[in-house]
């Protein structure tokens, strides 16, 4: 699928409106395995991409800023023939998720984040709190050549730490660490998965950085379902919440009690629910 100056893998199923599911790290289109079944099965067209640069996506040299990556994924939505997406989003994917709503509106339907406040909270969590949140390894990220090594090393293991470590007590079988751990291994893909993170950090004090912060002041004017797991590790509850400031528009909060990092893998049956219930609600209220 062409987009934006690139080529990236989708996977598809069902057929109705439109829904773009958008993985994050270490991760590629294959967490929303589940996800894909469950909307096709209610009558949606599921489509899970791989972002620029993971998976079967085109490794490009540059274009790994959220702009840029959220330019990919409306362009995506544009060659799929489709006016507009509901998009969901986990992780980086869902910085990706709010980042497009705020800046083509009109090609996003509704939004759904799981596991990432919005950019500007999330700005917030790592300068002001990262003893509070697992933030460490992306300031580790900001270092050159050594954090790639890392990310392959022993055949991926840090993967697969990352993935047990950030769960909740519902952690994913071997089956599931090894094809994260094998996708990791792809030549040039801990690259292009740290890069977002390198932008993210070193833009803040740079013109492009304040510029896109001050972008996201934008209201995003769709109904919003954000998702959050109560152990996640990563962003911790207190950081997540509070982006529904940011929404003009119905927001509701969904908090799933035990579960860590990744709600749509640890209880996929509830989230892949949560998510559905949501998208066919014709009046999603506050």
């Amino acid at each position: 699928m062409a987009a934006n100056g690139a080529r990236f893998h989708i996977v598809e199923a069902g057929e109705g409106p439109l829904v773009m599911l958008l993985h994050g790290f270490p991760q590629f289109w294959w967490t929303f395995r589940h996800q894909l079944t469950a909307l096709a099965d209610a009558g949606f067209r599921a489509v899970a991409m791989d972002l620029r640069g993971i998976g079967g996506s085109d490794r490009t040299p540059r274009g790994y800023d959220p702009g840029n990556l959220a330019l990919d994924v409306t362009g995506v939505i544009r060659s799929l023939g489709e006016p507009d997406a509901a998009l969901v989003g986990h992780d980086l994917g869902g910085y990706l998720a709010w980042t497009a709503a705020a800046m083509r509106p009109k090609l996003v339907r509704r939004l759904a984040v799981c596991s990432m406040p919005h950019p500007r909270n999330w700005r917030a969590a790592v300068l002001k709190d990262p003893r509070r949140n697992a933030s460490g390894h992306i300031w580790g990220f900001q270092r050159p050549w050594l954090p790639e090594r890392r990310l392959t090393a022993d055949d991926a293991a840090l993967v697969g730490r990352m993935v047990r470590e950030w769960s909740g007590p519902n952690r994913p079988d071997e089956e599931t660490v090894d094809a994260y751990r094998a996708a990791m291994l792809i030549p040039s893909t801990a690259h292009c998965s740290i890069e977002p993170y390198r932008w993210l950090m070193r833009s803040m004090a740079r013109p492009d950085g304040i510029q896109f912060y001050r972008r996201m002041k934008r209201p995003v004017r769709v109904p919003t379902l954000h998702l959050h797991g109560s152990l996640d590790p990563v962003i911790h509850t207190r950081s997540a919440a509070g982006s529904g400031q940011y929404v003009e528009a119905p927001y509701r909060w969904r908090l799933f009690d035990g579960l860590g990092h990744f709600p749509h893998e640890e209880d996929p049956m509830a989230f892949s629910a949560e998510l559905v219930n949501w998208l066919r609600d014709p009046e999603p209220d506050r």
